[in-house]
């Protein structure tokens, strides 16, 4: 049985778009909140973004959730955000670091925020970005940056010590949290942990490995030589 006494300490969100998985996720005490973002749900096959989102909003109105916006302009981004936060719920407005361009949503980020917007930077690689981010948002005004650690890993890069730093410059900003975003293993929970994340968000198939934390070795051993052994005789192999 997987409870909060056998993680780390740090905050699980569920990173997905399907409302089903994301319902089952809900009733978990370990599942503390959910993202999603328009690439998750694309693949899902969701075509009605605003439907989408007031059905999880309703079903899960207590977890933070973020939805992001998708607009290239930062007038139009702000536009979507203000709509996506009138639909209530303890709902954060994801807010891309830069538009397509490279021109930062800092301006956009600092407006927002002021107003008492909950709002979740995203696509975060460097500490100029968290830096940036950072002082633009109110001090008061919950707020998630998310820092795509397994992005940064994926170009041989150690996101852990760029973590720690990140954490660091948010430190001022009491009511702003850090978030590990795009892990690749469950390791990276421990990872993010001990950097001074608050969160990290994940996809269904790395939460699926929770059960795993603690299992005794020599047993995980036998029981990968059992599936090698079994799979072998159910196709039927022969030498």
């Amino acid at each position: 049985m997987i409870t909060t006494a056998n993680l780390p300490r740090i905050r699980l969100f569920l990173d997905g778009a399907e409302l089903d998985q994301m319902k089952r996720a809900y009733v978990e005490p370990h599942i503390a909140g959910f993202t999603t973002n328009p690439t998750l749900m694309r693949k899902a096959g969701i075509t009605d973004y605003a439907g989408f989102a007031r059905a999880a909003i309703e079903a899960m109105p207590d977890k933070p959730i973020s939805f992001e916006v998708f607009s290239d302009s930062l007038e139009e981004m702000e536009r979507e955000a203000r709509v996506i936060h009138s639909w209530g719920g303890n709902t954060y407005i994801k807010i891309p670091v830069s538009n397509t361009a490279g021109v930062s949503t800092a301006p956009l980020v600092h407006k927002l925020s002021s107003e008492g917007i909950a709002l979740n930077v995203t696509a975060i690689m460097t500490l100029r970005q968290v830096a940036e981010v950072a002082e633009a948002l109110d001090g008061g005004t919950r707020s998630i940056v998310s820092v795509f650690a397994g992005r940064i890993a994926d170009t041989g890069v150690d996101p852990e010590p760029l973590m720690k730093n990140a954490a660091e410059i948010l430190a001022p900003k009491p009511a702003a949290e850090l978030l590990w975003a795009s892990p690749r293993e469950l390791l990276n929970l421990f990872h993010a942990a001990r950097t001074g994340c608050s969160i990290i968000t994940a996809t269904g198939d790395v939460l699926a490995k929770l059960g795993l934390i603690g299992k005794d070795l020599e047993a995980y051993s036998l029981d990968t030589v059992k599936m090698f052994y079994n799979d072998a005789t159910t196709a039927g192999f022969r030498i």
